[in-house]
């Protein structure tokens, strides 16, 4: 138990995802440990640079993680096109006298996402809705790694590396600490535009902060990892411009039933029921299903999507919005209480490395071409002059503020303790007077 009270006194969260407390996701017994190093969508820089930069210190934790789950298999999965990383890895590995796995994936979207590679990995299906766990499987991503390696030397998580990409003069990667301003960032970073929008995370499931307000009022948190500017024109601001009123009439007058969002979904390959086609087909009647029963039938589905968004940026070929409509018919399952039945033994289709998408051919679709690099980014830190950290990082119940304003807080400090259920506590890696406590967050001056 002294590994997982770590964990959970330093705040450890998914780095790479929605932010689940990682003291829960390893109190388990698994055969498999699956650390993600895949950096699930295109245009991110972070993973593999934390797997360049601390090889060791993460083949290290990986075998303490291994040991405490009592895994029998230790692999770390990333593309297998990441040469550099590999070889640093395998060097590490060997250095220890580890034996941890290093699987190379093939390149296409979305092989982070945890089910596909668990599937990739062990050629089990997740149940539909369900855990890698009920596989036998735990997945951590790489930089969730490092901050259990700090956790086990009693260093709370307080500090972020993101990557700043797109429309910059070069990629770069960032230490700061959490709850810095995203424009500080941005003003320091080289960008080739100066009428931007800023995704923070990937193109396909990143926030869009589309308008200056947005961005002025984004901070670091615990599961940013990257920064991507594209020109405040750009295709993909576009598409968040839509409203669900035009999406539905769209996909009432131009779905031409090409099955094609269906066909290359990757949760309906690995034997998820996933139809979004069906969904186009019949989203514009929602309304008119009192029962249901039948709501279910026509929609139920819709739950078992991930929102990876794969059908609506890459397989539709009139540009419609699959995933915009199955976002919204999850809602409507759960405002009429509707929890449609889950397969528990799901089998991949014979035909799964054939529906595989290519990420190139979808950096091409998303119109980032231009600001692909094979240039490593510069490492760059950064000490803003004020940080606003919220206290809400992660699912579950937000931390409870353990300071209030006047208190002078040192690095390190804890601002913010867990409540009782799912919660995380919260550090700051910033000293500074605490000046303000409010819905944003606690803000803390220099």
């Amino acid at each position: 138990m002294e590994f997982i009270e770590a964990i959970k006194k330093a705040g450890v969260v998914g780095a790479g995802g929605a932010g689940f407390p990682t003291y829960v996701k390893l109190n388990a017994k698994a055969e498999y440990l699956i650390i993600n190093a895949a950096e699930c969508e295109p245009m991110i820089e972070t993973d593999k640079y934390l797997c360049r930069t601390f090889a060791d210190r993460i083949i290290k934790t990986v075998d303490a993680m291994g040991a405490h789950l009592e895994a029998s298999h230790k692999i770390i999965a990333l593309k297998a096109k990441y040469k550099r990383e590999i070889e640093a890895l395998e060097a590490a590995i060997k250095a220890a006298g580890s034996d941890v796995i290093v699987c190379g994936m093939r390149t296409y979207y979305p092989a982070g996402d945890e089910q596909i590679m668990v599937q990739a990995v062990t050629g089990r299906s997740v149940p539909e809705r369900g855990l890698p766990l009920n596989v036998g499987c735990v997945v951590v991503n790489v930089g969730t790694v490092l901050s259990i390696a700090d956790a086990l030397e009693d260093t709370p998580v307080s500090m972020k590396y993101l990557s700043v990409t797109g429309a910059v003069k070069e990629p770069t990667m960032w230490r700061v600490p959490l709850g810095t301003p995203i424009k500080e960032i941005l003003a320091a970073a080289p960008l080739t535009v100066t009428d931007y929008a800023v995704i923070m995370g990937g193109p396909m499931m990143g926030k869009m902060l589309g308008t200056k307000e947005l961005i002025e009022n984004a901070v670091v948190t615990k599961t940013t990892g990257n920064l991507l500017v594209v020109p405040a024109d750009h295709y993909l601001v576009r598409r968040t411009q839509l409203s669900i009123e035009t999406m539905m009439h769209q996909a009432a007058s131009s779905c031409i039933q090409c099955c094609q969002c269906t066909d290359l979904c990757p949760r309906e390959v690995i034997g998820h029921d996933v139809k979004p086609h069906l969904i186009m087909r019949n989203v514009w009647r929602q309304a008119q299903i009192t029962d249901n029963a039948e709501f279910e039938r026509v929609f139920g589905h819709a739950a078992n999507c991930s929102s990876c968004g794969a059908c609506e940026m890459f397989s539709c070929p009139m540009g419609l919005s699959p995933r915009k409509m199955n976002d919204y018919v999850k809602g409507l399952l759960r405002e009429r209480g509707i929890n449609p039945a889950k397969n528990q033994a799901p089998v991949a289709k014979s035909y799964i490395e054939d529906r595989r998408i290519p990420t190139g051919r979808l950096i091409a679709r998303l119109g980032l071409s231009q600001y692909e690099t094979h240039v490593l980014p510069e490492f760059a830190e950064l000490t803003p002059e004020e940080v606003i950290i919220p206290v809400s990082q992660h699912i579950g119940k937000p931390a409870a503020p353990v300071v209030k304003v006047g208190d002078k807080v040192a690095a390190g400090d804890l601002i913010a303790a867990a409540q009782e259920g799912l919660s995380a506590n919260i550090h700051t890696g910033f000293a500074g007077t605490v000046t303000e406590i409010g819905p944003r967050g606690i803000r803390i001056v220099k």
